[in-house]
């Protein structure tokens, strides 16, 4: 049960709790203490009983407007084609904004896409006496590696433990387990293996050990310096050239003034301390991950992205976008839920197979809007458009 403040409990029953009468009992429930009406919350086409492992205490839904983009041309690995993105988003002009970034790099000839890393973590942390005991425990998992990847492996039917990193501070030893995932983010995945293999390591290790699954060396949920450097999730790449004379025609911006003040917007970039040197990846990645059902919170880590350009010789611009840390999922989680199974479908990416595929349109997405705003603020739309189409106010 859970409690409110008046020491009431939520309605929920230990068997057959997923079904439309318990969610109109908690809307009940919530409406009587709270005086609030939940029409709209309980208006759904979803089944219940397909939430069990997505929920808890289901009320109802947040609707969350969806609009399409597209068509966008893309010439990846395992994205190839013409595709029409669906962003869910309740912020005006975002897709407007998407679709003329499409637009453009459709017309210069489309975007390449490239997957280049795969890795999803668990990092538990091992305490000794001293650092030097602490070193020798990281030679002995060096030497034991392969038994420690078979009992990981145990666990799981797609997960595979490629290598650990270790990392030493004072008595402490860092063991940072990297994972390929198959079609699903991975987090509760590796979670379970890495628990296996700790527990083999504590009944094998020939001393006393203690250890926390999770020393927050993954950093589940938070963006790190370390996964831009060494991936988690799919690190992914985005690329395009752009035509000076499209760019002009199209966004109104000439090649050459995109380039300085991409030099500029470097250096505030620094000067921040950003994750992101470019304009706005966590736009797109949040739209996407509303609408296909990706784990939300995993934005905090997939939104970093390291923008690099050129000026071309002949004035066209070469732009790509390099996302090292996109975690995504086709198979899993809440890809399977109604709405957010349709719009996987939609781009092509549904079940297994296309997690790769689904890395590559997000990255491409990215680049999209991203050369779209920085067109905006440079010729100066960028507050009129959001004054035209982002202001829902009386």
């Amino acid at each position: 049960m859970t409690n409110t403040a008046d020491g009431a409990h939520i309605p929920r029953l230990a068997e057959g709790d997923y079904t439309v009468e318990q969610a109109a009992r908690r809307r009940a429930f919530a409406s009587e203490r709270t005086g609030a009406m939940l029409d709209h919350v309980g208006h759904f086409s979803l089944d219940p009983a397909t939430l069990p492992g997505n929920i808890e205490n289901f009320t109802g839904v947040a609707q969350v407007p969806i609009g399409l983009a597209g068509p966008l041309r893309i010439h990846g690995e395992h994205a190839r084609g013409d595709f029409y993105v669906p962003l869910a988003t309740t912020e005006g002009t975002l897709v407007a904004s998407y679709n003329r970034g499409m637009r453009l790099l459709t017309e210069c000839g489309g975007v390449t896409t490239t997957v280049v890393g795969d890795a999803m973590q668990r990092a538990p942390a091992f305490t000794f006496p001293d650092a030097l005991a602490a070193r020798r425990f990281g030679e002995w998992i060096d030497d034991h590696l392969d038994d420690i990847r078979a009992v990981a492996e145990a666990t799981t039917r797609s997960g595979h433990l490629t290598h650990i990193t270790q990392h030493a501070v004072g008595p402490i030893r860092f063991l940072r387990c990297n994972y390929t995932t198959g079609d699903a983010a991975g987090q509760n995945m590796t979670g379970k293996a890495t628990l296996a293999a700790c527990e083999w390591i504590v009944a094998n290790f020939p001393g006393e050990i203690d250890y926390v699954l999770s020393g927050n060396l993954d950093t589940d949920k938070k963006h790190s310096g370390i996964n831009s450097l060494l991936t988690r999730g799919k690190r992914v790449v985005a690329e395009a050239r752009l035509s000076k004379q499209l760019l002009h025609e199209l966004l109104g911006v000439d090649t050459h003034t995109m380039f300085h003040w991409r030099q500029v917007s470097n250096v505030g970039a620094l000067l921040a301390g950003a994750s992101n040197n470019g304009a706005h990846a966590a736009n797109g990645v949040a739209a996407m991950f509303i609408a296909t059902g990706q784990d939300v919170a995993n934005v905090a880590e997939s939104h970093a992205a390291i923008t690099y350009t050129q000026l071309l010789d002949d004035g066209d611009y070469y732009w790509s976008v390099t996302l090292p840390s996109l975690i995504v999922a086709t198979y899993g989680g809440g890809t399977g839920l109604a709405t957010q199974r349709e719009c996987l479908e939609l781009l092509g990416c549904y079940g297994t197979g296309h997690v790769d595929k689904l890395a590559e349109i997000v990255a491409a997405v990215v680049l999209a809007g991203d050369i779209s705003l920085s067109a905006a603020v440079l010729h100066g739309d960028w507050v009129s458009s959001h004054d035209a189409l982002g202001r829902n106010r009386p």
